[in-house]
């Protein structure tokens, strides 16, 4: 599918309300005192539109869960809040075209590309996203005095925690509030990547992740790292031929001023190196080739290859509240089949997202030439990436399955997915239904553990 039909989709955009009343500079992003006053009242405190939409499909946002359900007994994996839900109906290759409004140009290249299995159940709309209070008023203290840096590729003047543009003025602010968003001070996973053939047959590939903000280290100093939004450290499991191997990043806030600092360990070689290659369409670890490092996350990194664009918002069925696709116990051969995961534990819904293109800069290079966003408008997670090569075809579909990890109010997601259409394969991250342990939120870490000298430790087989 080529550029044009894209921009033909767009002109779908439901709702470019908030857009108007933001042109202001690119690197003035902070907000006036009027604006600041629809936080907490016509918006929510990141920005969502507080009511319901005008047929009531979207109901109003009232706070969403903010304590763990009475069928919750404790531990690291969640129960289904939901479990009496029935979908309202399925949208099949059949009916795809009475919906195409609601979907993007790589959905409905999903129903195309897999006519008789791939189908999504759509299901009643819950605005179930919540954050701790604490992730709010930063957020409504970024409101007023956050801006772009650096041409717009870093923060200034930003509160590390909450969400720094909650009234984005272009794509490029949109797209911060992505990456800085709220995942808990710290967490932790045991979690599987499987990249199946076009038959289907797959093995897994299992990481432990460790993951703090700066704020969320014990020993954190003042002053120190003062450039770093988080540590990551990712340590390969199995198979055994890549056990022991260990990713380490510290993730800069402004990544053009200071690049990301990455290392890895080689178990066989026993040694710990820089790695450069970690950033923008370098291969993502263990991906078959599926995935580029900006992939992870949906997207992550810098911003300064691409031009970004606020087109407006929509309303879209996309991957929302997928606490069945998280069951513990469901094994992996049930979610993971041919051309794509089982649509039996996959469920959507109706929400109002934020639309962003990104349009690759001139002089710059990345295997993909344009990339078009739909930013969930609740948490600022972006939930559908349609993904374009050079010459402007549709190439790959990411889908991330969004869920509220109530006990933590961290939403997060359950599964991501990346389909590319051409090689009919795809990648699928985020596994843990078969691991002992699910997302684990109350662990603190030290910096200690987070320096390249620690590698050698952490990769001990």
């Amino acid at each position: 599918m080529k550029m044009q039909n894209r921009i033909l989709q767009n002109t779908l955009i439901a709702s470019t309300l908030l857009i108007a009343s933001m042109a202001t500079s690119p690197l003035m992003a902070k907000v006036d005192d009027a604006q600041a006053k629809k936080l907490g009242a016509e918006l929510t405190i990141v920005g969502a539109e507080a009511a319901a939409n005008a047929d009531g499909t979207i109901p109003a946002y009232t706070g969403g869960i903010t304590e763990a359900p009475a069928c919750y007994t404790g531990g690291s994996f969640l129960c289904n809040p939901f479990p009496d839900d029935k979908p309202l109906f399925v949208i099949t290759a059949a009916n795809a075209e009475e919906y195409k409004d609601k979907l993007s140009a790589g959905q409905l290249a999903m129903f195309k590309t897999y006519p008789d299995t791939y189908t999504m159940p759509v299901y009643q709309s819950r605005r179930t996203a919540s954050l701790p209070t604490s992730v709010l008023d930063a957020t409504k203290e970024n409101a007023a005095k956050t801006t772009l840096a650096s041409g717009g590729f870093g923060l200034k003047d930003y509160t590390v925690r909450g969400y720094p543009f909650p009234i984005p003025n272009d794509g490029n602010e949109a797209i911060w509030n992505h990456i800085v968003r709220y995942r808990g001070e710290a967490a932790s996973r045991i979690t599987g990547q499987a990249t199946p053939q076009v038959n289907g047959a797959f093995n897994v590939v299992i990481f432990q992740d460790e993951f703090s903000f700066r704020h969320g280290l014990k020993d954190m100093a003042p002053g120190k790292d003062e450039n770093v939004l988080f540590y990551f450290k990712q340590k390969v499991k199995s198979p055994a031929r890549l056990a022991g191997n260990v990713l380490l990043v510290h993730e800069t806030i402004d990544q053009v001023k200071e690049p990301r600092k990455a290392w890895v360990y080689n178990a066989g070689q026993r040694r710990v190196r820089r790695a450069p290659q970690v950033a923008y369409d370098g291969p993502g670890t263990a991906a078959d080739g599926l995935r580029t490092t900006d992939n992870f996350d949906m997207y992550n990194g810098a911003t300064d290859r691409y031009d970004w664009t606020l087109v407006g918002k929509k309303e879209m069925y996309i991957p929302y509240n997928n606490y069945k696709l998280d069951e513990k116990g469901l094994k992996y051969k049930d979610i993971i089949h041919a051309g794509h995961i089982n649509p039996e534990y996959t469920r959507h819904e109706l929400h109002r997202v934020w639309v962003v293109e990104a349009k690759l800069k001139s002089g710059t290079r990345h295997v993909y030439g344009a990339r078009t966003f739909y930013i969930d408008e609740d948490t600022w997670q972006i939930a559908i990436i349609d993904h374009y090569d050079g010459r402007g075809n549709l190439w790959r579909v990411a889908q991330a399955y969004e869920m509220l990890y109530y006990q933590a109010q961290v939403p997060w997601y359950a599964l991501e997915t990346l389909y590319d259409l051409n090689a009919k394969r795809y990648l699928a991250l985020g596994l843990e239904n078969e691991e002992p342990v699910g997302v684990v939120f109350d662990k603190r870490y030290s910096s200690v553990e987070y320096k390249p000298a620690a590698l050698r430790q952490s990769g001990v087989r």
